[in-house]
C-alpha cells in the first residue's frame, strides 16, 4: 500500500517536450515510474526518446494510454488551463510542479474543480515519490522533481510545504534505516490544490504508514487545522517542523503563502497548536528524523 501513486501508476507528463520537462521525465523513467504518455499541442504523434508517444491534448493521451495522473511541467501563464485540461479528461491526480502561477487563476482554477473527482497536488510544489523496492528503491514511482535516490522503501509517510525540507527529512529517515511510505510536497503556494490535513487523512487509513512527519511553515492556519484532526482522529506517532521562525512580520519569506499577517499565521502558534495535540516537535531541521524515532519509541 501507499497513498495516491504506485509502482503500477500510470502517469502522462505535460510539457514533455521542454527542457525542464524532459529532463525530469528521463529522471523519472530511470526510478521506473510507468510513464506512459506526454503532451504538447503541436507535437502529437511523435514520441519521447522512444519511450512514450506524444499527444495534442490531455483527453486524447488518456484514452488512447489510460493514463489517470498528469504531471505539470508548463510556464506560469499556462498552467492553470493545464490543470483544468486533466480535469476535462477525468484524471484521478493533477501535480503541477510549476512556480508563480497567479493567484487569481488558482482562485479561478479552485472554483472549477469543486465536486469533481480529480484531486490536485501543487503548484509550486516537488510533487510526490512512493518509493519502490530494493537498495535504491527502483520501480518506483516518481512524480515531480524530488531527487529519487534518497528515498527507501518503509512505513513513514511525510507531508511538506517545502520541497527542500522534504528532501532533508528523507535523507535523514533513509540514513537512519527509516523507509518512506509516500512523500508528499503539498507546495507554498497561498491557493494550493492538496492541505496537510487532507494528506494526513490518508496516512491515517493507510495501513502501511506506521508514522508521519509533517512540515509546515509560516502562513495560514493548514498545519493548525491538522493538528486539532489529528488529537482527535490519529492514533500514528507524527513528528513536525514548522519554519520560519525568525522571519518578520508582514515580510514574504520563501513561498508565496510564507507571510505572518494580521497576527495569524505565526511559528508560535502552529508549535503550540501541534504540542497541543500531542504532535512532537522538531526545533530545527536536523532533529526532525531523530525527533520522530524519539515519539515513536515513547
Amino acid at each position: 500500500m501507499a497513498i495516491l501513486v504506485t509502482p503500477q501508476t500510470r502517469v502522462l507528463v505535460q510539457g514533455i517536450t521542454g527542457s525542464f520537462g524532459a529532463t525530469h521525465t528521463r529522471l523519472s523513467l530511470a526510478y521506473g515510474t510507468h510513464v506512459v504518455a506526454g503532451v504538447t499541442p503541436g507535437k502529437g504523434g511523435q514520441r519521447f526518446e522512444d519511450k512514450a508517444p506524444i499527444f495534442d491534448t490531455v483527453t486524447e493521451a488518456v484514452r488512447q494510454t489510460g493514463a489517470t495522473v498528469s504531471v505539470i511541467f508548463v510556464p506560469p501563464p499556462f498552467a492553470a488551463d493545464a490543470i483544468l485540461e486533466g480535469v476535462d479528461a477525468g484524471l484521478d491526480l493533477v501535480v503541477a510542479i510549476t512556480e508563480g502561477v497567479p493567484v487569481n487563476d488558482m482562485v479561478k482554477v479552485k472554483a472549477a474543480m469543486q465536486g469533481g473527482k480529480t484531486r490536485l497536488i501543487g503548484p509550486n510544489c516537488p510533487g510526490l515519490v512512493t518509493p519502490g523496492e530494493g537498495e535504491k528503491s527502483h520501480g518506483g514511482c516518481r512524480i515531480g522533481i524530488a531527487p529519487g535516490y534518497i528515498h527507501k522503501r518503509g512505513g513513514v509517510g511525510v507531508v511538506s510545504r517545502s520541497g527542500t525540507l522534504t528532501y532533508e527529512a528523507v535523507w535523514q529517515l533513509t540514513s537512519r534505516g527509516y523507509g518512506q511510505s509516500t512523500c508528499v510536497g503539498i507546495g507554498g503556494d497561498p491557493v494550493n490544490g492538496t492541505s496537510h490535513l487532507d494528506v494526513l487523512k490518508m496516512f491515517n487509513d493507510d495501513p502501511e504508514t506506521e508514522a508521519v512527519i509533517l512540515i509546515g511553515e509560516i502562513g495560514g492556519d493548514a498545519e493548525e487545522k491538522a493538528a486539532e484532526w489529528a488529537a482527535e482522529h490519529c492514533k500514528k506517532p507524527i513528528a513536525a517542523f514548522i519554519a520560519g521562525a525568525t522571519a518578520p512580520p508582514g515580510r514574504r519569506m520563501g513561498h508565496a503563502g510564507a507571510i505572518v499577517s494580521g497576527g495569524k499565521g505565526t511559528a508560535a502558534g502552529k508549535i503550540e497548536a501541534l504540542k497541543k495535540a500531542g504532535i512532537a516537535v522538531a526545533e530545527t531541521p536536523a532533529d526532525m528524523a531523530d525527533t520522530l524515532i524519539k515519539r515513536m519509541k515513547s
